[in-house]
């Protein structure tokens, strides 16, 4: 590991500030935010990530987990995946957000995981932590090794002919569904980002990952007011039933006027370069009678795109079976 300086700034602007003269290398940027460094710290080891900053932002008032006026819930950069999965509102009114966090990693890994950090974690490949591998991602115009190599884990929705690499994210899911909101605060001012914004396809481009840029701190997210009668489940699919990213995952937000579906948020996860919206799904379950032949239909639309690489194809049928049993768990449907 590269030596490095610690700053601990005193506010939030001083965060910024102390970030904000960020420049990128081949191996990334030379300043970043770290809090619980779950990822982070792993990377430095690697080599993957080399900054020449940290910038400590634990001791910012950024923990807390509190409602908001209009109903919904305010969840602040630094709250601990341990403590947003079992807070009592997220429990009551978020389920599918509390399952998807503990379905994550380890007991000991979500004590020190943050929501910002879960945010803003690596896309998961085992040539980007590799740095005797090509990648795209670690340095552009390189290569991608993963596309003739060892694929079996990553994506098949999203991908280029720059990045096939998978986002890892759990809780991402649960938020993708539960439509959240990512609060940014940069040096330019703040400004407020639909979750499905806030993370970008490769493309040309799959070092960028977000739109976060240099000096952007994440300050909080928010999830709207939860609608009365929803119902929700998060399924994941994996190798093994612990500490293990998810070959295919779902979550689903979705609300039943006596048997028919009057509103439907479903995404994926495993099987893309992004937390991944289904909303061709969710047009396909609108205004239908819940059964098993229409989730079927849904998981079909949702499966449509995708692209499978030369050791991955299993995911198309795995990713359609997880979201037609996330439907029945949820509605409650046999299949």
């Amino acid at each position: 590991m590269n030596s490095f300086e610690l700053v601990r700034p005193a506010d939030a602007g001083a965060a910024v500030a102390a970030a904000a003269s960020a420049t990128a290398d081949l191996q990334g940027v030379d300043v970043r935010f770290i809090a619980g460094g779950t990822t982070l710290v792993d990377l430095m080891k690697l080599g993957v990530e080399r900054p020449t900053r940290l910038v400590d932002v634990n001791r910012l008032p950024l923990a807390a987990i509190e409602p908001t006026p209009d109903g919904g819930l305010r969840i602040g950069a630094t709250a601990r995946n341990s403590d947003l999965a079992n807070h009592p509102t997220v429990l009551r009114d978020y389920p599918v957000l509390s399952q998807a966090i503990l379905a994550g990693a380890s007991a000991q890994l979500r004590n020190m995981a943050t929501t910002a950090g879960n945010l803003l974690q690596r896309t998961r490949c085992m040539y980007f932590r590799d740095t005797a591998m090509r990648c795209n991602k670690r340095v552009p115009g390189s290569g991608c090794d993963a596309i003739e190599g060892a694929n079996r884990s990553l994506a098949i929705l999203g991908t280029s002919p720059s990045c096939i690499a998978t986002n890892p994210s759990d809780m991402c899911v649960a938020l993708a569904a539960l439509e959240a909101t990512v609060h940014v605060r940069g040096p330019n001012g703040e400004r407020d980002v639909p979750f499905a914004d806030f993370h970008l396809l490769p493309g040309d481009t799959p070092h960028r990952e977000t739109v976060v840029t240099a000096g952007d701190l994440v300050t909080f997210v928010t999830l709207p007011p939860p609608r009365k009668g929803s119902k929700q489940h998060y399924l994941k699919l994996r190798d093994r039933a612990s500490y293990e990213f998810a070959l295919a995952s779902a979550a689903v937000v979705i609300e039943l006027d006596g048997e028919t579906i009057g509103r439907a948020r479903v995404a994926l996860g495993g099987v893309g370069t992004k937390p991944w919206r289904a909303p061709e799904a969710e047009s396909v379950l609108v205004g239908q009678k819940a059964d098993g032949a229409l989730f079927r239909k849904a998981a079909e639309a949702a499966l449509k795109n995708a692209k499978p690489q030369s050791q991955n194809g299993f995911k198309i049928e795995l990713a359609k079976r997880c979201i037609v049993h996330t439907l029945a768990t949820a509605t409650g449907v046999a299949v």
